[in-house]
């Protein structure tokens, strides 16, 4: 959220691949305030109703990290965007978190929250959540300090690059375990791209590590202020497809169907998406 692609900065003429270039001049118009107001504000930032999106989204990251099986030393988080939410549970398993984005606004945004400075993005509604569900007995404040001591690093990503973190990244690679939460079908113009750059983000994970992906279902636009984004319509027939290909067991599929109250007019989502997937073979 964003992950997209810049073609000047990959060695290739800006109009080589015009579906990706279009993404990332798209891009250039995102609006992390705006994006931020769109879906973390109420109403889906409502997390009193256990229906709504936000409670899913944290539940299906909760239990998933509860089962213990996704755990280890680095944990990266692909096109992390504006946002923190998608590793308040991972952050008690892993000690040293990379948060990655392809916009440097966005990852001023984030760096703003780490460092808690003031005009940071208020999460705490979400941590006081997450803790909820987790049911350990800890506080907000607790949950929030442990996330920011444990990201060292935030960097530049472009997923559509086969070594998306670049030729000599700062993150420990492979790494244990990738999170990545509405980066790979907003940044896709068609769905060989989306497969090309799971693939590319799977080069970065240990073989046995673990991927949860959270994404959209069935969505082909979305506002970030002035900025009107396109994204890739997918199912969850052709993402499974896609982990396969990629050289993943899916271990957990869950989706969730936007109900009427929260489809508000900032993007045209069907669905959302949560998939659990362990990369096949073994360490050497």
């Amino acid at each position: 959220m964003s992950c997209g692609t810049d073609p000047e900065h990959a060695g290739m003429a800006p109009d080589s691949d015009p579906g990706r270039a279009a993404v990332a001049s798209a891009y250039q118009g995102f609006e992390p305030r705006a994006y931020l107001r769109n879906n973390y504000a109420p109403p889906r930032g409502d997390l009193s109703n256990p229906d709504g999106v936000g409670p899913w989204k944290l539940r299906c990251m909760a239990q998933t990290f509860a089962t213990g099986e996704v755990s280890g030393q680095a944990l990266i988080d692909i096109g992390s965007g504006p946002t923190v939410y998608q590793l308040l549970s991972a952050c008690a398993h892993f000690e040293d978190i990379t948060m990655t984005d392809f916009l440097e606004v966005n990852r001023q945004e984030l760096g703003l929250w780490l460092r808690e400075e003031p005009g940071a993005f208020d999460w705490s509604v979400y941590s006081q959540h997450a803790c909820l569900i987790e049911g350990k007995g800890e506080s907000w404040q607790e949950k929030e300090h442990q996330l920011r001591a444990r990201v060292k690093r935030v960097l530049p990503i472009d997923v559509h690059q086969p070594q998306p973190l670049g030729t000599s990244s700062l993150a420990p690679l492979p790494a244990d375990a990738l999170v990545s939460a509405f980066c790979l079908e907003a940044v896709s113009p068609d769905l060989a791209s989306f497969q090309r750059a799971l693939y590319h983000i799977t080069t970065l994970l240990r073989p046995g590590g673990h991927l949860l992906l959270i994404g959209a279902l069935e969505e082909s636009w979305y506002l970030a202020g002035e900025a009107r984004l396109s994204v890739v319509p997918v199912s969850e027939e052709e993402v499974r497809e896609a982990l396969v290909l990629s050289g993943y067991e899916v271990r957990d599929f869950r989706t969730y169907v936007m109900p009427a109250h929260l489809r508000t007019g900032v993007d045209d989502v069907k669905g959302i998406f949560f998939a659990w997937a362990r990369k096949m073979g073994v360490q050497v």
